[in-house]
């Protein structure tokens, strides 16, 4: 069965595509790890996406995105709860192989949960001028071709 694709405000599109850039690091982690490339070099990738991409596409959401719904929200508590977990999988060097697949299987659920509940539920609820605001604020990061080492590949 075949879904059809999601169609999303334009303020919230450049986040939906930083999504896609997530879910392509997914796979990437899973494709490393299928053909059991040195840890190092996919963990060099993941401190680089952290730090060129994931950090303000978290804070981002964070700053403008969920206050629309209100932090006291169920779906944005739990949007923050992935957030710090997914930031501390990042960060976790004490057993790099678990924490590079726990993060590969959190992330991709986290990115799911953000596209089929949390930005419907936002659109629903939020007025188009607010959503224009945020197309003041932010526009997709155009890093995602930086990265020399395709170890996926």
């Amino acid at each position: 069965m075949k879904t059809a694709p999601i169609k999303r405000s334009k303020a919230l599109q450049p986040l939906s595509r930083e999504h896609h850039h997530g879910l392509l690091l997914c796979w990437k982690i899973r494709t490393g790890l299928k053909k059991s490339i040195d840890l190092s070099r996919i963990k060099a990738y993941t401190d680089w996406f952290l730090k060129n991409s994931l950090l303000t596409h978290f804070n981002i959401e964070e700053e403008f995105i969920f206050p629309l719904l209100g932090n006291e929200h169920e779906l944005v508590k739990k949007a923050l709860t992935d957030h710090r977990r997914l930031k501390r999988l990042l960060e976790d060097t004490s057993d790099i192989k678990k924490s590079l697949s726990l993060l590969e299987e959190e992330l991709e659920k986290h990115i799911r949960f953000e596209e089929r509940v949390l930005f419907p539920a936002i659109e629903k609820i939020v007025k188009a001028k607010e959503l224009k605001l945020i197309m003041q604020i932010h526009s997709e990061n155009s890093i995602y071709e930086d990265w020399g080492d395709e170890f996926w590949k």
